[in-house]
């Protein structure tokens, strides 16, 4: 009898013990998920979705200013950051030599014009003596001779004249448009080389109009066909908090480049309306609208799967709706997506509910599919595997990085909307992982 007292107490102990675990796991299920939500409400919202890259930010004219003769910088009335109007002096240039120069071929060619004279006035009395045939031809000959070289001296001497002239000039350098001085690496007093010479000459300053301001954007090539010219972009400044720029693109490389492992395109944004706190070399994250859609019925990816019909051969999208206490599987067709909701086109009514992962049935019943199909080494079917917007690559939708593709169903041609561009949406497929396809809005 006591044996039996002592069974049944290691039963009851057993059976409080497993009720105890059971308890303790539910907590702790409950502890690492809490208040998760599993059932959304069909909604409407406005969904767009656009494409992003950053880019850094500069002067669409900057102008090196180097001085086109040799000499010693006399004056240089500007200084960093200086705003400087068109015609304004920049810098000049200590033109003593040349002065003196100048004052040297003055002289000289004073000279020459008083043998100039000579020579002429020589030519006329030889011409009257030829004529009267007092003298012979060479003698005619001769100062005619005479009369050109003097003439073509004085010639010589004003070119030369004139360009030491003009050389004087160019030690006066003025500001070609309306500028900001953005380096000044030479002081006065300091010699610098010509860009006439052989080498490119001393930079004395840089300029640039900060009123005109462009964005070099290195754009990956999935988002390149995305773009066109005189596209309208909405651009945010790190370095100012909540500025929000527009930009339009101006220019695109026809050739890819390699840039920090990724290759894509050059592009050339130009800001319009440039905010004054816009400095160049700061980074701008350039927002490029690919697709959009106001007031749409949305549910959340996360209540989107997918599976391939077996007669059809094609994927397809669809929910499950609460009805009572179950659900029921519904087809839908899908629009434009973000990274966040998908726009519903058909196949759900305003107010209904949606499942935010497989129904308890639905699982049970793919795990018993994927139970038959594992010896045989088959394809399970219906693993999730997410794409981002774009086509780029899988999205895990719950941390943003890209996960490794499980499914076939992944690269399989999906259905599209032919009514207007195509936009990818990220949904989920019926094994439990997300998977992406096209869809048009």
């Amino acid at each position: 009898m006591k044996k039996w007292i002592v069974l049944a107490a290691l039963v009851g102990a057993g059976y409080f013990g497993w009720q105890q675990w059971q308890i303790w796991q539910a907590k702790m299920a409950q502890a690492q998920n809490p208040g998760r939500p599993t059932t959304s409400p069909v909604i409407q919202t406005n969904i767009s979705f656009g494409v992003n890259a950053a880019g850094e930010i500069g002067p669409a004219e900057q102008v090196s200013v180097r001085p086109q003769v040799n000499g010693i910088i006399k004056s240089m009335p500007v200084d960093i950051g200086d705003t400087v109007k068109s015609g304004d002096p920049l810098f000049t240039l200590d033109d003593q030599d040349l002065q003196t120069q100048r004052s040297t071929k003055l002289i000289e060619i004073e000279a020459t014009k008083l043998q100039l004279v000579k020579a002429e006035r020589d030519m006329h009395r030889s011409e009257q003596l030829f004529q009267n045939k007092l003298i012979s031809v060479e003698l005619y000959d001769d100062t005619r001779t005479t009369y050109e070289l003097a003439r073509n001296t004085v010639e010589q001497r004003s070119k030369e004249i004139a360009l030491i002239e003009y050389q004087i000039t160019l030690t006066k350098i003025m500001a070609p448009f309306n500028c900001t001085v953005l380096t000044r690496p030479v002081s006065v007093g300091q010699a610098v080389s010509g860009s006439g010479g052989f080498n490119a000459g001393t930079e004395v300053l840089t300029i640039a109009d900060l009123n005109s301001m462009v964005i070099n954007a290195h754009v990956n090539q999935a988002d390149v066909p995305r773009l066109r010219m005189d596209q309208e972009v909405e651009v945010a400044i790190e370095a100012v908090s909540g500025l929000k720029l527009t930009g339009q693109v101006e220019r695109i490389a026809p050739q890819a480049t390699i840039k920090n492992n990724i290759k894509g395109f050059a592009t050339r944004i130009l800001l319009k309306n440039v905010d004054p706190r816009v400095r160049p070399g700061m980074t701008a994250n350039v927002r490029i609208p690919v697709a959009s859609a106001a007031n749409v019925m949305a549910v959340p990816l996360a209540a989107v799967f997918t599976e391939r019909n077996e007669e059809t051969q094609q994927l397809e999208r669809y929910v499950f709706v609460q009805k009572g206490d179950g659900f029921e599987k519904r087809v839908i067709q899908l629009g434009v997506s973000d990274y966040f909701n998908a726009e519903v086109q058909a196949g759900l009514s305003p107010g209904e509910v949606v499942a935010l992962e497989l129904p308890k049935e639905e699982k049970q019943r793919q795990g018993k599919m994927l139970a038959g199909l594992r010896p045989g080494g088959g394809d399970a079917g219906g693993l999730r595997a997410g794409l981002a917007p774009g086509g780029r690559g899988p999205l895990n939708l719950s941390t943003g990085s890209p996960p490794v593709l499980g499914s076939k169903t992944a690269a399989a041609k999906t259905p599209t909307n032919a009514t207007a561009m195509a936009a990818t949406v990220p949904v989920q497929s019926g094994g439990g992982s997300n998977s992406g396809a096209a869809a048009a809005h």
